[in-house]
């Protein structure tokens, strides 16, 4: 099988609409995320950012819009064919297999990427396919930092040791953009303002484009050069960081409008 390119992407949702019965849960949402850089997507819990993320990657489907990477639809495509044409997430809940090692849950990436089937499924590689996801995995690992984990299994690792298992997997999946959805959630302030240097670097190595859903702030502050605001489902705001965080309409968002004025 032909290995699908893995230059870095650009992302783009047009007018997404996701209703479920009478509740609208995205209404027209359009945003553009550029490779190289780090785009937040914020907003007040049940905005729908997790929904925004499950129609990019085809978990969901729209009643209306469009997502493209790199220019090309991925609207006829099951979720397994957006991670093979290079669209990568990670989910709230961390979703590793605790029995495994780190280097096998970091692999696994890899090998579904390659493979472009469900990630769970790619147990059964030839010895020479097992071996180039195991290299693979070996270089994530490092570039996160946590090389020294790669025999631990995953169960017996700390919060923030998973969370970072979860980017290394990513990056040995080679995506082209990636989805964060609250990565930082059940870290402390140390571990946060470690992962997010490990973003930064991941950005500044690979140059790949990262749509980040975070609740964090002061880590949302220190790594998105851009921000869109959600509420209720619709676009407020999308402008430089520093202008989004110090908007009204967003602050109005967040706390009320009440204790804005």
């Amino acid at each position: 099988m032909t290995e699908q390119s893995s230059a870095p992407a650009v992302l783009e949702i047009e007018e997404i609409r996701v209703q479920f019965g009478g509740l609208v849960a995205v209404d027209t949402v359009s945003l553009r995320a550029e490779p190289g850089c780090i785009t937040g997507l914020i907003g007040p819990n049940g905005a729908g950012k997790t929904t925004t993320f499950n129609a990019c990657t085809g978990l969901v489907r729209p009643q209306h819009g469009s997502v493209r990477l790199d220019g090309k639809s991925l609207d006829r495509k099951s979720p397994s064919r957006r991670a093979q044409a290079g669209l990568g997430r990670t989910f709230q809940q961390m979703e590793l297999c605790e029995t495994m090692s780190v280097r096998d849950n970091v692999a696994i990436g890899h090998e579904a990427r390659e493979a472009g089937r469900r990630m769970f499924g790619q147990l059964r590689a030839s010895r020479n396919e097992r071996s180039r996801s195991e290299a693979v995995a070996d270089s994530a690992l490092e570039q996160c930092g946590i090389s020294h984990l790669a025999a631990s299994e995953a169960g017996d690792l700390s919060t923030g040791q998973q969370r970072l298992v979860e980017i290394a997997r990513a990056i040995a999946g080679r995506f082209r953009f990636l989805l964060l959805d609250e990565p930082s959630s059940g870290l402390d302030e140390a571990e946060t303002q470690a992962f997010g240097a490990v973003l930064r670097d991941v950005i500044a190595r690979d140059g790949i484009g990262i749509l980040l859903v975070e609740h964090d702030m002061s880590l949302v502050r220190n790594i998105c050069e851009y921000i869109y605001v959600l509420d209720f489902g619709k676009l407020i705001f999308g402008g430089p960081t520093a202008d989004a965080l110090s908007a009204d309409i967003v602050r109005a968002a967040y706390l009320g409008s009440e204790e804005v004025a």
